[in-house]
C-alpha cells in the first residue's frame, strides 16, 4: 500500500463503520446492559438481536475518524481515510460514501473474515447517543494497509482512540505514528469514549507521550488523567503540546503553550442527535490548525462544525461547512 498518491493535509485512521441510527427510549440501553451515552462492543449475534429491537432506523456511513475526514473535506480541506471494510454490500456503501464526500480512500477491502462493521446508535429523547458496535472488518487494519508515504507527507495524522489497545491494528498504528513524525507532521489522538478510556487505559497511556494534539470530552480526559478537570488539563498538557476538551453546550477548552483558552459553543437551533459532534469538532479544529489559525479561531470553527452535525440524524455534514463558516465570518 506504499504506492504514491496525491499528498493530503490530514490522514485520519479508524474503524470503517456503517451506522444504524434510531430514536429510542431512555431505558433501551439499560435493557441491554449498556450505560447511556457510551460505546459498548458487541458480537455479531448481539448486533442482530439489537437491530431487531430498534424502531425505524436511518443507515449512514460513519466511523469516528471517517466522519472527521468528511468534515475536513466539507470545509475545503484535503483528507484521506485509512480503515478496513469487507468486500460486501455495506463495504460498498461505505466506500462510495467516503469517496463521494471528497475523501481519498484507497485501502483494499477484505475478502475473507468478518463483515463490514456496524454501529447501532440509540438516540434518546434528549439527543444523547448510546452506541453498540460490532467492529467486524474494521478491527483488522494491518500495517500493509497503511500508506507510509502519505502519512509522512501529511501535516497531521489523526487517530481515533477506538483503534488503540486492539491486537490487529497495533502494527498499523505504530507505522502511521512513526511515518508522521519522520515527515515532521503532528500526530493527533481522539480519546473517543470514556468507556474505551477505562477499558484501554494502559495502551492509551503508552501512546500518549507521542501525541502532539489530544482531543477528548470532559469525561474522557478526566478518566485518562485520573483527576478532576483542572488536574487533567495540567497533567495532559505536560505530555501533549495541544490539549482540546469539548464540553457540549458549555463550549470547549484549549490548552496551548501554557495558555488556557475557553471558547463558547456555537449556537444550535435544534439538537436532534449528538452523534459525531466530537468528530466534526476535531475536523473544524484541524482545518484551522493546518491553515495557521489561532487556537481560539480553531475552536470557533470547530464549534460551528459540531453545531451543524447535532442538528440532524447522522454523523456527517448535510450542508457545506465551508459555506456555513464563510457566512459566519470564520474563514481567513
Amino acid at each position: 500500500m506504499d504506492a504514491p498518491h496525491r499528498p493530503v493535509d490530514v490522514v485520519t485512521i479508524g474503524h470503517a463503520i456503517v451506522d444504524v441510527l434510531a430514536p429510542s427510549p431512555d431505558d433501551l440501553p439499560a435493557a441491554y446492559g449498556m450505560d447511556k451515552g457510551t460505546m459498548t462492543l458487541i458480537d455479531e449475534a448481539r448486533a442482530a438481536e439489537l437491530y431487531e429491537a430498534l424502531g425505524p432506523a436511518v443507515e449512514s456511513s460513519g466511523g469516528s475518524a471517517a466522519n472527521t475526514a468528511a468534515g475536513l473535506a466539507s470545509l475545503g480541506g484535503s483528507a484521506a481515510f485509512m480503515g478496513k471494510v469487507h468486500d460486501d454490500k455495506l463495504g460498498e456503501i461505505f466506500t462510495h460514501d467516503i469517496r463521494a464526500a471528497g475523501v481519498a480512500y484507497d485501502v483494499a477491502p477484505a475478502t475473507v473474515g468478518p463483515a463490514t462493521g456496524m454501529c447501532m446508535i440509540m438516540v434518546s429523547p434528549d439527543a444523547e447517543r448510546t452506541m453498540a458496535t460490532h467492529l467486524g472488518a474494521g478491527a483488522l487494519l494491518y500495517a500493509e494497509d497503511v500508506d507510509a508515504e502519505r502519512c509522512r507527507q501529511a501535516k497531521v495524522v489523526y487517530l481515533e482512540g477506538y483503534m488503540v489497545g486492539l491486537d490487529a491494528p497495533a502494527a498499523a498504528v505504530a507505522k502511521a505514528v512513526q511515518s508522521c513524525h519522520l515527515g515532521g507532521g503532528r500526530f493527533a489522538l481522539s480519546l473517543s469514549d470514556p468507556y474505551w478510556v477505562n477499558l484501554k487505559a494502559a495502551a492509551l497511556d503508552a501512546l500518549l507521550d507521542g501525541v502532539d494534539i489530544l482531543f477528548g470530552n470532559e469525561d474522557e480526559v478526566t478518566a485518562m488523567a485520573g483527576a478532576d478537570l483542572d488536574g487533567a488539563l495540567s497533567e495532559l498538557a505536560r505530555r501533549c503540546d495541544l490539549v482540546v476538551v469539548t464540553r457540549g453546550a458549555k463550549g470547549s477548552i484549549v490548552v496551548a503553550e501554557g495558555t488556557t483558552i475557553e471558547v463558547d459553543a456555537h449556537p444550535a437551533d435544534h439538537v436532534i442527535d449528538t452523534t459525531g459532534a466530537g468528530d466534526l469538532y476535531a475536523a473544524g479544529f484541524l482545518y484551522g490548525l493546518i491553515n495557521d489559525y489561532k487556537p481560539s479561531e480553531c475552536a470557533e470553527l470547530a464549534s460551528l462544525a459540531a453545531a451543524e452535525v447535532i442538528g440532524h440524524l447522522g454523523a456527517r455534514p448535510q450542508t457545506s461547512l465551508r459555506a456555513a463558516a464563510a457566512t459566519a465570518g470564520l474563514l481567513h
